[in-house]
């Protein structure tokens, strides 16, 4: 029976569509499942690839080179996965796009994360590199998407927005660098405008990989959606950003972009709905402006993803965001603080424009407004870093070691003791200066004309210069030149990183570790206390005020140099430099030599030191001079200090490599100065002894023990490499009392508290015989000849990894001050 009338003959039915079924919701679920698997694996392996280069840092062990390519290799592929699914397998238009917005997210993560394989002390050679590889790769991505008909949904129905668009991004973009421009600061012309470039090509990648066609699978319908795009689009959107953003800095200077770029792809998405807004009800229909729309679309993605990228890129040094500094409120402190700012600003940004530009029946401002806004935040960002920004440049420096070093062999013997010291050290503070004047003319000259703020040594033979990769190839190329290294320059704070203080409690008599090296046997029963003996300190300075170290000072107009900031009286704001000393000439019961003097140098500033503010303190040791002098022609060699307490060493992240300080360290030997140098805190590894001077075989390299003479684990281990055994001896460096800034004491573990205790030990001894001033090989001998065993530790827990033999762990022994000072009297 037929129902309806006859079809005609020979003819089929009409088609009659079918009522549409329930949508498959497991493509959806399966896309929020990815998402959320994107971001761990994102944040996990960032966050554990930073960390892994800071404990390898703080055990002194060499950056592991495969560590980020096989960390971008596995988060492609653990990402790129299910983001693959995603794109081939749903039939959802939507889906699929989210699928490959990740999946091409993945591979350029995977892409950017191989340039860390660039030292971070070559920051500006990364930046080049980071510039490049992002436009090369949005170059390609744009070639090989070949979307010009994938316009969008504008055309009947909708009118395209296109003028304010862009403008209204700048005014974001500026106001989430306003936080890095208040907080940070700037490294030198040439990083500042390779970070410039990074960051534009970041922008562009940005606006390849999220453009037209992508925001228009979340915008669909007649007329377009706006809650779904900037809600599910800016979701997805935020997943991609989260992956540039892994892959936009050196290690540490990305983790601020997964903070801050994802919910930038909110805001992104407003300014796509703006750009896409319905026509009002019984308007005329537009004339279709789609490419228009395609332009300010990408131009407006450009602008908001590169100022972004901008803050952490150009106002924060990647290797200053190190878990060294995180005791103070230093540079980490300050990149969180941007950082959190930062998401602050975006997430405002983003719930603002959503609701400026989202809604169908909204008013996009007009380009006057936008413009506007964009100019009065661009002077706001002006003036903050005029006000309380760090305006000017700090980039990095190089120490350029020339190939000539001064001739100081043939010295003078002269007479035994202080004045035999104070005549070679005369001599070889001549040579040295008459070898860097001669050697160093043509090269000043060149450098002076160049406008580099040339800065001369003499202790090495050497000269500071400002300057990039460019001037470091010229520079390497010159016949008088032997290497050029990179010289760090911290930049400055918003706010003073404040002073470490000490909370333990005042000594009432000889601390543990005094009694242990046996120098208050020396003080009581020898009536040795150090008088007439001068203690030179290289640290993060010293309280001259604290009522340990007051009177010890020596005072006059050349006992304190500060290169770093140029204070005129002793100050630290570290603590560890007052500790060091207070370990040395401390009285009340926390020095060895308590009635020896004391002058100081800052060649730490925030923990972090240069091979050219080591190298000024160094010659201020060998040849004092007074305040604002000229170290070449106002140095005072008979105003030497007898012995150097040095508990720091330069790594590689510093700018230093094995030799550069070996002729400076040489020189302090010729001219009879002690120099008394910390092993490190980087054991139980083997072959740890590896940053100068603590390798060099013309210093007393000291490691640590604790209270039942057993060597620390953390105190680093020989062998040296072509060199001595190393350590040479030990001395008490667990849990040592001693002086903090502000009148307060502290216990604190390291060889840098051993150090300056072997350094009290040497001036009791020339205290004790002043014959023996000056008399290092002796002096070295009685110390090896005169330490008590010492019970070696071991990495594994057994006496077979013994580094070669117990003697790379203990050297000669711990320390024995009223031996050592018996002997010295013979």
């Amino acid at each position: 029976m037929q129902v309806g009338p006859p079809s005609a003959a020979g003819q089929p039915p009409p088609y009659q569509p079918s009522l549409p079924g329930r949508p498959n919701p497991w493509p959806v679920v399966a896309a929020v499942l990815a998402g959320g698997w994107t971001v761990a694996v994102t944040v996990a392996t960032q966050a554990g690839g930073w960390l892994t280069d800071q404990v390898l840092l703080g055990f002194g062990r060499d950056r592991v080179g495969w560590l980020w390519p096989v960390l971008g290799l596995t988060s492609v592929v653990l990402v790129g996965t299910p983001a693959l699914l995603l794109a081939m397998l749903p039939r959802s238009a939507a889906v699929r796009a989210t699928g490959r917005a990740w999946l091409a997210a993945a591979l350029v993560l995977g892409l950017l994360t191989l340039l860390r394989v660039v030292p971070p002390v070559h920051h500006e050679a990364y930046l080049a590199a980071l510039a490049g590889t992002a436009a090369l790769t949005a170059l390609v991505l744009r070639w090989s998407a070949r979307r010009s008909a994938s316009a969008g949904p504008a055309g009947p129905g909708v009118r395209a927005t296109t003028g304010p668009v862009p403008l209204l991004a700048v005014a974001a973009g500026l106001a989430l660098l306003l936080p890095w421009v208040w907080l940070g600061a700037l490294g030198g012309l040439l990083e500042t405008a390779l970070a410039l470039l990074a960051a534009a090509a970041l922008g562009v990648l940005a606006a390849t990989l999220l453009d037209a066609s992508f925001w228009s699978r979340f915008a669909v319908g007649q007329p377009p959606r706006p809650a779904r795009l900037v809600l599910v689009g800016g979701l997805v959107a935020g997943v991609a950003l989260l992956l540039l953003g892994a892959g936009a800095g050196q290690s540490g200077a990305q983790l601020p972009a997964l903070l801050t770029l994802p919910p930038v792809s909110f805001a992104l998405a407003a300014l796509w709905a703006a750009i896409w807004r319905p026509a009002a009800h019984g308007a005329a229909n537009v004339p279709d402006r789609a490419a228009d729309a395609v332009h300010a679309g990408r131009a407006a993605t450009g602008w908001l993803v590169g100022l972004a990228t901008l803050g952490p890129l150009a106002f924060a040094d990647p290797e200053e965001i190190t878990l060294l500094l995180i005791g103070t409120r230093d540079v980490p402190f300050w990149v969180a603080a941007a950082a959190g700012a930062g998401l602050a600003v975006a997430a405002l940004v983003a719930i603002g424009y959503a609701v400026l530009l989202a809604r169908p029946a909204a008013r996009t401002p007009n380009r006057r407004v936008a413009a506007f806004t964009a100019v009065v935040l661009l002077l706001t960002v002006g003036v903050v870093d005029l006000g309380p920004g760090q305006p000017a440049l700090h980039g990095e420096r190089l120490l350029v070691v020339l190939r000539e070093q001064a001739d100081l062999t043939g010295l003078p013997t002269g007479v035994p003791g202080r004045a035999g010291r104070d005549a070679r050290a005369a001599e070889v503070y001549r040579r040295l200066v008459t070898t860097a004047d001669r050697s160093q003319t043509d090269l000043r000259r060149e450098l002076t004309r160049l406008r580099l703020d040339p800065v001369s040594y003499y202790l090495v033979n050497a000269v500071e210069v400002d300057g990039g990769p460019a001037v470091r190839a010229w520079l390497a190329r010159r016949p008088e030149v032997a290497r050029v290294l990179v010289s760090q320059r911290l930049r400055p704070l918003p706010a003073p990183a404040g002073q470490n203080r000490g909370t333990a409690a005042a000594p009432t008599g000889p601390e543990w570790n005094i009694r242990q090296l046996g120098a208050d046997r020396v003080w009581s029963q020898l009536g040795v206390t150090g008088a007439g003996m001068v203690v030179g300190s290289s640290d993060s300075g010293v309280d001259g005020n604290h009522p340990a170290l007051r009177a010890a000072f020596r005072g006059g107009d050349d006992s304190w140099y500060d290169p770093w900031d140029g204070t005129r009286t002793p100050t630290d704001q570290g603590g560890h430099g007052t500790h060091t000393v207070g370990s040395a000439v401390g009285r009340g019961g926390i020095g060895v030599a308590p009635d020896a003097q004391w002058v100081g140098c800052v060649n730490l500033d925030r923990n972090l030191g240069s091979p050219g503010h080591y190298l000024d303190c160094l010659q201020f040791m060998l040849a004092p001079f007074p305040a604002g002098g000229d170290p070449f022609r106002d140095g005072r060699p008979e105003r030497a200090p007898q012995v150097l307490t040095n508990s720091w060493g330069c790594p590689p992240i510093e700018g230093c490599d094995r030799n550069v300080l070996r002729p400076a360290t040489a020189a302090l030997d010729a001219a009879g100065i002690f120099v008394v140098a910390a092993a490190g805190n980087t054991g139980p590894w083997c072959a740890s002894i590896d940053d100068p001077p603590a390798p060099y075989s013309d210093v007393l390299t000291v490691g640590a023990v604790d209270a039942q003479r057993r060597v620390a684990q953390f105190s680093s281990r020989g062998p040296v490499p072509g060199g001595p055994g190393k350590p040479d001896v030990l001395a008490p460096g667990v849990g040592v009392v001693s002086a903090m800034p502000g009148g307060g004491y502290a216990a604190l573990d390291g060889t840098s508290m051993a150090t300056p205790q072997v350094a009290g030990v040497v001036a009791l001894m020339w205290s004790a015989n002043p014959a023996l001033v000056g008399d290092l090989a002796r002096t070295r001998q009685i110390l090896r000849d005169t330490a008590t065993p010492a019970e070696p530790t071991y990495r594994s827990g057994n006496p077979a990894d013994a580094c070669g033999g117990p003697a790379n762990v203990t050297g000669a022994g711990q320390v024995d001050a009223y031996a050592a000072v018996r002997a010295a009297q013979r």
